[in-house]
């Protein structure tokens, strides 16, 4: 399996699910702005639309979208436990976190503020949004170690994975302890810190 990704995007997110299912696969940098290849080529042959994180499987099967990437790669070690089975209800919810996050955070708040285009006026607007939905999360970890309870899973790679834009965008999350001492304890996973170091540092935009 390929999977393709770019430092400082959300190809963090399944890049950290795979080192923690123990999955073989390969690792594919794309220049997230040029859309070129490591090794040679143009990534929107592989996917039209140009964003990452995409994963090729083995059969030529092109996966897309971060939260069914990541369900894909959970499903093929159940063992783990890094998402409940599919057709209970605790998988409903584990989904409603990752849509939460996809919807919600990224493309409904942290997404727009990293335009450069737009006014600071306008960029509030998106870290009022990104207030109301941290502090909604914080109530949420106040009673809970992990987002499901008290198993680790790809729920809460993906709190971490988004979370970790905050600096970059100028969001203070210093009001919200539980979410900090969260994404902390994700921090410290050795799966979260290889990947880190895998995709190396974010370029300069």
């Amino acid at each position: 399996m390929k999977l393709f990704c770019a430092p400082g995007t959300l190809s963090l997110l399944p890049h950290i699910v795979f080192l923690e299912a123990g999955l073989a696969f390969t690792a594919i940098k794309i220049d997230e702005h040029t859309k070129a290849i490591e090794g040679g080529g143009d990534y929107r042959t592989v996917n039209p639309l140009g964003y990452v994180p995409a994963l090729l499987l083995d059969d030529g099967t092109l996966l897309t979208e971060g939260a069914a990437i990541v369900q894909y790669i959970a499903d093929q070690v159940p063992s783990k436990r890094l998402a409940p089975p599919n057709g209970t209800i605790e998988r409903s919810k584990l989904q409603a976190w990752l849509n939460f996050f996809s919807s919600e955070m990224h493309k409904g708040a942290f997404g727009p503020i990293f335009h450069k285009g737009l006014s600071e006026q306008s960029k509030e607007v998106f870290r009022d949004r990104l207030r109301a939905r941290y502090t909604h999360l914080d109530r949420h970890l106040a009673d809970h170690e992990y987002l499901m309870g008290r198993d680790f899973t790809i729920a809460d790679a993906n709190s971490f994975a988004v979370t970790n834009w905050a600096p970059r965008v100028g969001f203070d999350l210093s009001q919200y302890p539980k979410v900090l001492a969260h994404h902390a304890r994700i921090g410290r996973r050795p799966a979260v810190q290889a990947a880190l170091k895998a995709e190396g540092p974010i370029p300069d935009v």
